[in-house]
């Protein structure tokens, strides 16, 4: 990352906070990201971290934040540019999953705040992006029962906790495999079954 400028706006300053923690945790264990490596990493000194956030949790609440808002911005936007509840799974699924190749520290970041045994502030976020999320794909899958698309007995409850397990194991399985340049097409795969499997026979 290149250095910035000493002298940012305080609206910059924490953008650019807020991406040297998701490039970090492409790195590392997000656990182990440090004030002091975030600062580092920025080419700063940690006393100037301090001016913009109060601490390390008020750090991760602005990512938290931050990835919530432009990852539910992103698929909003793909789904309503779809004319059927399939078309806009379909959108949906690999719009995750490009954010996640153009983001690759998000996920890494979202499972280490899940894992903590503290409810934080930035836990809770990830907890109503999630819910959110899976509110959104429920009220898309009613339209496709509705429309005939999707079988008439489809519990959407499950089928939307499914469609977020199939990108979460996709993401774990490039990330044992140290590998994400398979993760588009492998997305397009798993879509395609799971499509199979909640259609109208």
């Amino acid at each position: 990352m290149q250095a910035p400028s000493k002298y940012l706006p305080a609206d910059e300053r924490r953008a650019v906070t807020v991406e040297a923690v998701i490039e970090l945790a492409a790195q590392q264990n997000p656990s182990e990201i440090s004030t002091a490596a975030i600062a580092k990493h920025m080419g700063v000194t940690q006393g100037s971290l301090f001016r913009h956030f109060t601490n390390k949790e008020a750090i991760l609440e602005s990512v938290m934040n931050w990835v919530a808002q432009r990852l539910l911005a992103r698929i909003d936007k793909a789904m309503h540019a779809q004319t059927t509840a399939t078309a806009s799974l379909r959108a949906a699924f690999m719009t995750h999953i490009q954010f996640i190749s153009e983001h690759p520290g998000v996920p890494r970041l979202l499972f280490s705040e899940l894992q903590r045994k503290e409810n934080t502030a930035a836990k809770k976020m990830v907890n109503a992006l999630l819910s959110q999320y899976q509110q959104r794909l429920q009220q898309t899958l009613e339209q496709g029962k509705d429309n005939q698309e999707f079988a008439a007995d489809l519990d959407v409850k499950a089928a939307a906790l499914l469609f977020i397990g199939s990108i979460q194991g996709l993401v774990v399985q490039s990330i044992v495999q140290g590998n994400s340049d398979t993760l588009l097409q492998a997305a397009q795969d798993t879509f395609l079954l799971y499509q199979r499997a909640i259609e109208a026979r």
